[in-house]
């Protein structure tokens, strides 16, 4: 039961974030709002990236970040990190789908060269904290970085600024 609402609320979220993938021009990539933020390509690289932490998030118990290899691909295209995240996208929902219910009260931390970086919590509240809302709260940023760029915003919950209604 509790998979298939974690799997109804992944597949939306998806479709919007796809949505806002595909708004980003080449034109934007590099921009940024300041010295300290990530430019555009380089959020937009970390939300397709968020995907690829299903699995040691749903099928570990210990999440060691030390081991983890970063792959953002070739973050100088829009195109391209699309691509990465259609890729990153497909393998979340099938480690989703091939889930365990019975694990989802498990405890899980994350770690790093020893030190513990996100303290330990029922897997559950990871998946809802750490991947879902985690990826939200950057969409929100790149919602700012299109705007801010010009550029128009899709809307994910109902229309936006850009649509006429």
């Amino acid at each position: 039961m509790i998979k298939q609402a974690l799997l109804g609320e992944f597949l939306h979220e998806a479709e919007n974030t796809r949505k806002i993938l595909k708004a980003i021009p080449d034109s934007a990539l590099d921009w940024k709002p300041s010295e300290k933020n990530w430019t555009t390509g380089q959020l937009a690289s970390h939300i397709a990236e968020v995907y690829n932490w299903y699995e040691p998030t749903f099928d570990q118990d210990t999440f060691d970040m030390g081991l983890y290899v970063y792959d953002k691909g070739d973050i100088s295209k829009a195109e391209n990190i699309l691509a990465k995240f259609e890729e990153n996208v497909a393998k979340a929902q099938k480690v989703l789908e091939d889930s365990d219910e019975n694990t989802y009260f498990n405890e899980w931390k994350m770690v790093m060269n020893g030190n513990i970086l996100f303290p330990p919590s029922p897997k559950v509240q990871v998946i809802r904290g750490f991947l879902y809302n985690h990826l939200y709260h950057h969409r929100g940023e790149l919602v700012v970085y299109l705007r801010s760029t010009g550029n128009t915003v899709p809307g994910l919950y109902g229309p936006t600024a850009d649509d006429r209604i």
